[in-house]
């Protein structure tokens, strides 16, 4: 199951600074990303969205490989698999591209544009949806990060230590 994240911003290159943090998170394999948007809302009042996964790419690349082998196959039966290879990779590719561009996985975008809208003007947020995550290696990570949650399908508890981590040192008295 991926938790989503929303955090806001009053710098409008802040969701994107803190995205390729995340990226780099990613590489250690503190997190696993299914999807990550960052919207701007520009000093116009323009909101921006900014899509991290290009869904055509990843599609077309599986539609290859997909097509390509079932090609293979085909071509088998007939004595020329390295035809059926390169029909089969091209009909796999253009379906998969097609399907790519078709669809919406991850975060919706009616879902990302109606909370941008409630964003104040030159600010950006950072829309993270996230499988595998390891929350306190991540928090330690990101002791500069201020931000504001703005929607969070964490736990109770985890949305408590996210909304303090982004708040900052706290100055008490103790």
């Amino acid at each position: 199951m991926s938790d989503l994240v929303v955090i806001g911003f009053e710098n409008p290159q802040k969701a994107e600074e803190v995205l390729w943090r995340f990226r780099a998170l990613r590489s250690q394999n503190l997190l696993d990303l299914d999807d990550a948007v960052v919207v701007v809302r520009d000093e116009k009042g323009e909101v921006n969205l900014k899509q991290s996964i290009n869904l055509t790419h990843y599609d077309a690349s599986a539609g290859l490989l997909s097509g390509g082998l079932l090609g293979a196959m085909v071509g088998l039966v007939f004595l020329n698999p390295a035809a059926g290879f390169l029909i089969g990779g091209m009909i796999g590719a253009g379906a998969g591209a097609l399907s790519g561009s078709l669809s919406d996985y991850g975060i919706p975008d009616d879902f990302i544009r109606s909370l941008a809208e409630t964003i104040p003007v030159n600010s950006s947020a950072l829309f993270i949806l996230a499988r595998k995550v390891q929350p306190e290696k991540i928090l330690a990570e990101l002791p500069d990060v201020k931000g504001k949650v703005l929607r969070t399908t964490l736990s109770p508890d985890q949305e408590k230590r996210l909304r303090e981590a982004l708040a900052g040192p706290t100055t008490g008295s103790g």
